[in-house]
């Protein structure tokens, strides 16, 4: 089993605290991450399709924060990128810059894809 009782189809890794999260903002690299709410079903279809859709590469982790555990993080998300918090939401950062953000039906795993990172 993986995150929140279910099986993965991606190799997230679980985003839980504050200075795991203030580094992805901090490091010269990359990492999307996934908010995600586990009561939402808007949110679990479009995790769903994101999964089926979007490519791994070793040069993007991929963290999925859940919202209804870590809401505070989610907040800090929120002031460290300058985008307002919405569930479902994907941020992507290429060294300190949000390169990529969608919330809901806009989340585009093959627009992610054809990111160069």
């Amino acid at each position: 089993m993986g995150l929140f009782g279910r099986k993965n189809k991606l190799n997230w890794i679980d985003l839980n605290q504050e200075e795991q999260l203030r580094e992805l903002f901090e490091k010269k690299g990359n990492a999307l991450i996934f908010k995600h709410s586990t009561r939402c079903g808007i949110s679990s279809m479009a995790l769903s399709r994101f999964e089926s859709e979007f490519q791994e590469k070793e040069e993007l982790p991929i963290y999925m924060l859940d919202l209804l555990n870590h809401r505070s993080l989610s907040n800090l998300v929120a002031e460290l990128s300058g985008v307002r918090h919405e569930s479902p939401q994907v941020l992507v950062l290429h060294h300190k810059e949000l390169v990529y953000q969608a919330s809901h039906g806009m989340i585009n795993a093959g627009e992610i894809n054809d990111l160069q990172l």
